[in-house]
């Protein structure tokens, strides 16, 4: 039975796979594993060994499916890693109905292509290329995983194939935190010996243009940051007898935002500054009252670096901010007073407090028992989603201790991606030299191992961890690590293995000129990927 082998055959599958609009938190992101788990269902191995094929549940109703193709009395193991949520598409605008239907997209897309940006008229002079939700990140990956476990039913591989195909990758990766135990449990079970985990993420541009092929043997790391301001409130007809919590989180997000102390090299692999994500005051309701409190969060990426000295580039951001805030405010002191004679200039302070330091004070000052009886029934009380619950544990915290504001809290939210490389990993090592001697040999194309994908994946949860020191810093001030949020750190070391993200060449993920280049992702990549788990298992 071979129905996912061709280019012709890969694309139809994916192109079923793309009609299921599994955008995260949607309902066919819980449509969507019971679809694979039928097309898989179809083969007579898996009607023999139903027990092999198995949809588990998250604990808010959505499903992971893992696939195990074993052979009798084998323990070497490849495991096969995916997500298969997506983005939202309201950046398609007229065009969004055609976002899940990538034949009929492309076609559009031809029509429109002097309309479109230069480069992505370049690509569409060629015919290999399709457009639509999730054909790039990262169903195109999956598809290629379903035709694996098709070989290795028919025979192809001497060891075993374990797929896991998980949702929310794209928000908490709540999907791959579940699985990490199912792994583990199959490890112990099923009598498997896991040699790598290879990644279907696609191959990411490093700058508009790029022409490179790329392969990678690590994923970058990730911490979100909060900043929580908690001013002073007053009327606007007295704007200095308090401090506006905007204008606080306004001297953050010029300190922060791009800021390259943050920048982090490794060899031509450099990443990105942080960047904002959110950003607000917590004012609810209009009035002439100053707001009190506002928060912003960032995106920060690291490589090798600890958590413990990416918390002290956070604590010394926020002091260069609460400098700057005070400077700012004692200038306009200064300033007022040259129109107003008798203004009796006010002086500010500003504190910087770690959450974990303003929670010891509150302990000392109420008691651990009713610091946990206030956080208990703000969890009773729940409705809002990892960070705006992160937010609102905060707010409460500082509420408590508002005598010691003005203030400056800093804390962690989820989602939290650990750096992992298997760059030094001489296992690894073979098998891209293998695959890439194999590609230039074969196809012509020249594969640049990258240490880091870039784009965060679920590879942070398998692969070997190469950070400096330990993640207390991070725990220590994560307001949901006691209120519902784990980090696994012990399942993490048990299950970590070698990794490899091997992926299709597309464009443009995230945006509404995602596409798939067909002739390496269905015709090259399948036989790469091939060959490389044939070598694993040598």
């Amino acid at each position: 039975m071979e129905q996912w082998k061709s280019r012709q055959q890969l694309t139809d599958l994916l192109c079923s796979l793309v009609r299921y609009p599994s955008i995260t938190g949607s309902e066919a992101e819980l449509e969507f594993p019971q679809f694979v788990h039928s097309l898989l269902s179809d083969y007579p191995y898996f009607q023999k060994h139903s027990e092999n094929l198995q949809l588990h549940p998250l604990s808010d109703g959505r499903q992971l499916l893992t696939a195990l193709v074993k052979q009798e009395d084998v323990s070497d193991t490849v495991l096969l890693l995916s997500h298969f949520d997506v983005v939202g598409v309201d950046d398609y605008g007229s065009l969004k109905n055609l976002a899940f239907h990538p034949r009929e997209l492309t076609e559009e897309m031809m029509k429109r292509n002097k309309d479109l940006p230069s480069l992505v008229q370049k690509d569409m002079d060629s015919s290999s290329w399709l457009f639509g939700r999730g054909v790039m990140d990262m169903k195109a990956g999956l598809a290629i995983h379903l035709s694996m476990i098709e070989k290795a039913i028919n025979g192809e591989f001497t060891g075993n194939l374990l797929l896991v195909t998980v949702p929310d990758e794209e928000v908490n990766s709540l999907g791959m935190l579940t699985a990490l135990p199912i792994i583990k449990q199959y490890k112990q079970e099923k009598n498997l010996n896991y040699l790598v985990c290879i990644n279907g993420e696609p191959m990411f541009s490093r700058y508009p243009g790029d022409s490179n092929y790329y392969l990678y043997s690590g994923s970058i790391g990730k911490v979100l940051p909060g900043f929580f301001c908690y001013g002073k409130e007053t009327h606007v007809g007295e704007p200095f007898a308090g401090l506006n919590a905007n204008m606080m989180i306004s001297y953050l997000s010029r300190e922060l935002e791009l800021n390259e102390n943050f920048i982090e090299e490794n060899g031509d692999e450099v990443t990105p500054p942080p960047v904002s994500l959110m950003q607000r005051d917590l004012k609810e309701e209009y009035s002439v009252q100053t707001p009190t409190t506002a928060v912003a969060m960032y995106n920060v990426l690291y490589l090798k670096q600890s958590i413990s000295e990416i918390n002290d580039k956070l604590i010394n951001a926020a002091n260069n901010a609460r400098n700057a805030i005070i400077e700012h405010f004692n200038n306009k002191v200064d300033n007022y007073s040259k129109y107003d004679h008798d203004f009796i200039k006010p002086t500010i302070s500003i504190k910087v407090f770690l959450y974990e330091e303003l929670y010891d004070i509150a302990i000392k000052r109420y008691g651990k028992k009713e610091m946990e009886r206030r956080q208990n029934l703000l969890i009773s009380q729940r409705q809002q989603g990892d960070r705006d619950f992160s937010t609102l544990l905060v707010q409460d915290l500082a509420s408590l201790c508002k005598d010691l504001g003005p203030m400056i809290v800093i804390f962690y939210s989820p989602p939290f991606y650990p750096a992992v490389s298997s760059h030094g990993n001489s296992f690894v090592r073979r098998l891209v030299h293998q695959v890439q001697q194999l590609s230039l040999d074969k196809f012509k194309v020249k594969l640049k191992e990258l240490e880091y994908f870039p784009g965060l994946s679920d590879l942070s949860f398998i692969g070997p961890s190469n950070a400096k020191g330990n993640l207390m810093p991070l725990v220590n001030n994560l307001p949901l690590q006691h209120n519902g949020y784990q980090i696994p750190e012990e399942i993490l070391e048990d299950i970590s293995m070698p990794i490899i993200n091997m992926g299709p060449l597309g464009k443009d993920p995230h945006q509404w000129t995602e596409r798939l280049e067909l002739e390496y992702s269905f015709e090259q990549l399948p036989l790469l990927l091939t060959e490389t788990i044939k070598a694993a298992f040598k």
